[in-house]
């Protein structure tokens, strides 16, 4: 059964124009990453959890705002892992300075047997749609380009 993971993509306009918030995953994989490196807030559903939940959990944790929605289901993708990410749109602001992470525990550098604690984002921000396509992972542009289709957003 492949790995699932659920996030929400938040939008608003500036100056009429379109942006979406993504993050940059924290720890020493992604360090010198930016093209393609780039993500929806999203993580991994507790066993039963329902998946919409599941996004606004972890967009909580990895951004620390609530949101409330309407969240406008978009067509789950398969990254090249072989993960399945679920994603809602969902119309907001946050202040991207702001945002406190949780953080994850690893063996660092590897088989060192010494552990570190690094965040689980370390940068958030706001991208005009096609600053987006260029950062966002590959499978993940899908999300963009169905956003862009939505009638009700």
């Amino acid at each position: 059964m492949p790995k699932l993971s659920a996030g929400l993509l938040m939008f608003h306009e500036r100056d009429g124009d379109l942006e979406v918030l993504l993050v940059h995953p924290g720890g020493p994989f992604f360090r010198n990453k930016d093209a393609g490196a780039w993500t929806i807030p999203k993580g991994e559903p507790d066993e039963g959890e329902d998946l919409l939940e599941a996004a606004r959990r972890e967009f909580q944790e990895e951004i620390g705002v609530t949101l409330e929605g309407p969240f406008l289901p978009l067509t789950p993708v398969k990254q090249k892992g072989g993960k399945i990410v679920h994603a809602w749109a969902v119309r907001g602001d946050c202040n991207t300075f702001a945002i406190k992470p949780n953080t994850f525990t690893l063996e660092w550098p590897p088989g060192s047997g010494r552990t570190r604690e690094f965040p689980e984002i370390d940068y958030a921000a706001f991208f005009p749609l096609d600053e987006a396509r260029q950062k966002i992972n590959s499978a993940q542009v899908a999300f963009l380009d169905e956003l862009t289709s939505l009638d009700d957003r």
